[in-house]
């Protein structure tokens, strides 16, 4: 039976600043409309987080019982390193999906906007789907796409959406370096997989764009938002605080630029995720002033 570290390092920590980031960024846009409400900010983050811990499980679930994490290099796998039951893993990602959808619905009768169940439906399909099921996507390079939707758009937006009840242009903007920050922690995971992947049967956006291109698409994930944020200036000034979070991208683009493998992008993951919280924090504190 896994050990409680167990399960918190099969949850996978370091991806967590992925549910943490838009939900601020959201409400940074609220705070700048003047429509903040703290209650539902805070539940707002609790189905993010959720949602990201239960694609973790689910992730770790499928990927085991098809044997693709059998030699895997990187964090903690429950099944794959038999630590725990493929139905104990199933079981705490259905929970979490469980606990965001309850939350997801508490939000959702107090807008009154009852289109957001079917976002909310979208969220846990897409976070089963990914690995889960006969055609899984995240095998057919479309996991970065998901990301950039469910972890850009749809949190930042729908976080902004519950506490204005309206989506300003500036929600939109926003969500764009988020997402693109959030798909580059994908990235740089699908990158140090690649020659598992590959072999498993996993045809990652990684394994199609082979190494080289691979390592590019990872920079621009990390370069691109600090480009964005200063470009919203003449709307919102202070969104270029941002840009502060610049030197933070400088180690991990180095290495894996310079050809990093295997156990060395454990710690070019550990970087973008404190580029992601960084930049997460500066921008959202430019778009509540």
């Amino acid at each position: 039976m896994a050990t409680p570290s167990q399960w918190i390092a099969g949850a996978r920590p370091r991806t967590l600043p992925a549910a943490v980031v838009p939900v601020a960024v959201g409400t940074g846009v609220a705070i700048g409309y003047g429509g903040a409400v703290w209650w539902r900010a805070l539940l707002a983050l609790f189905v993010a987080l959720a949602l990201q811990i239960g694609v973790n499980y689910a992730n770790d679930y499928s990927d085991g019982v098809r044997g693709t994490d059998d030699n895997r290099v990187g964090p903690m796998r429950l099944v794959g390193s038999g630590a725990a039951a493929p139905r104990q893993v199933l079981a705490a990602a259905l929970g979490c999906f469980l606990a965001a959808a309850l939350a997801g619905l508490v939000l959702v009768v107090a807008t009154r906007a009852w289109w957001m169940l079917a976002v909310g439906a979208a969220a846990i399909a897409a976070a089963w789907f990914y690995t889960g099921g006969s055609r899984p996507y995240g095998y057919r390079a479309m996991g970065e796409i998901s990301v950039f939707v469910f972890f850009g758009l749809v949190a930042v937006t729908g976080t902004t959406f519950v506490q204005l009840e309206r989506v300003p242009w500036t929600a939109v903007a926003a969500a764009v370096p988020v997402g693109l920050l959030a798909c580059a922690m994908l990235v740089i995971n699908n990158l140090r997989d690649i020659v598992t992947d590959g072999p498993a049967g996993k045809r990652t956006m990684a394994v199609l764009l082979g190494d080289s291109r691979t390592r590019t698409l990872y920079a621009l994930c990390l370069i691109l938002p600090l480009v964005i944020a200063p470009a919203l200036a003449p709307w919102h000034p202070f969104a270029a605080l941002g840009v502060l979070a610049a030197p933070l991208a400088i180690d991990p683009v180095r290495a894996v630029r310079a050809g990093a493998v295997g156990p060395a992008l454990i710690t070019t993951l550990q970087q973008t995720g404190r580029l992601q919280m960084v930049f997460g924090l500066l921008f959202t504190v430019g778009l509540a002033l």
